[in-house]
Parts: structure tokens; sequence; C-alpha cells
């Protein structure tokens, strides 16, 4: 689980290096370097734990470390969806950030797709108001969870247009 937290440390900081806004970006390496902390310290308990005596308070202080580390990764993804929003910088090709950028910009436009249907649906309520489906808007999050992370081996995405912004492609 340590080494699967590092994953989404490197994730936030391609993510972070490309993105068009600095305080996203910030705020995205802030999330990442949290992230790695975490991440670290879980590995150094979880190899105490394995060569020490089974002891309850070991054990909640590794639960303790894991949940953090949940809650961690999920505001690097958090973080990245704002920094997606604003747009990011075009990656080299053929990179492993080309990759990420890809799983980024498919999300994007997921959400993107999402709210437009949402403004289309004229259903209004007794004070003029647009109704929302109670579908959730997609996140990161979910896209991890339904994919393998985005680092290790993704399927490749159709490539941006040379000379453009990953905004300004595939909308």
């Amino acid at each position: 689980m340590a080494s699967d937290g590092q994953v989404f440390v490197k994730f936030g900081r391609i993510v972070a290096e490309h993105c068009l806004d600095q305080r996203c970006a910030a705020e995205l390496l802030c999330a990442a370097e949290q992230t790695h902390t975490i991440s670290s310290q879980l590995g150094i308990v979880a190899r105490v734990k394995a060569v020490t005596a089974e002891s309850k308070s070991s054990s909640e202080l590794l639960v303790s470390n894991a949940q953090n580390l949940i809650q961690a990764v999920s505001n690097v993804l958090k973080a990245a969806e704002a920094a997606c929003i604003k747009g990011l910088q075009q990656p080299p090709p053929d990179s492993e950030e080309e990759e990420v950028a890809a799983f980024c910009m498919h999300w994007r436009k997921n959400l993107l797709w999402h709210r437009a249907k949402e403004s289309l649906n004229s259903d209004r309520d007794e004070l003029g108001l647009r109704k929302t489906q109670a579908r959730a808007e997609p996140t990161l999050t979910a896209m991890v969870q339904e994919q393998s992370p985005p680092i290790k081996h993704s399927p490749k995405r159709p490539k941006p247009i040379k000379g453009h912004t990953i905004m300004d492609s595939h909308l």
C-alpha cells in the first residue's frame, strides 16, 4: 500500500509540472508531498511491525497510517482535478507525462460531457431553477478505481495536436 502511495505522488508531481495555473500546481505539489511523507511513514511502520511482536498499539498505528494515506491520495486526486480543469501544458510525446495527461484529459472530457448533459435538462423546480440528475459528476478517484493507476501501463490515448495545450485538444 505504501508503494502504491508513491505512484500517486509521482502522478501528482507530473500533473503539477504541466499545470497552467501556478496556484493549483502549488496545491497539488503540497498534497503530493504530504502523500509522500505518509506513504514513507507507512512503509517504516509496516517494516517495524513485521519484525516486532504483535501488539494492539502497533496494529492500530498501522491502520491509522493506512487511513491517513487513503485520505492523502484522495487529496492528491482532488487537487489534480482542479489542475486539469485549469488546463495542462503539452507534455513531451511518447512519455509517461503524456500518458498521465491523456488520462487526466479523458476525465476532463467526461466531466464536461456530464455537465453539458446536465445543462440541457429542462426540468425546473418551483423556483424555476434547473433540477440536476441524481448522478454525481465523474471524478478522478472513480476513474482510478475503475482502471489500473495511470502511471502503471495505462493504454495510450489519442495524441493531441502539436503546438496546442492539452486544454485545447480532444474536447
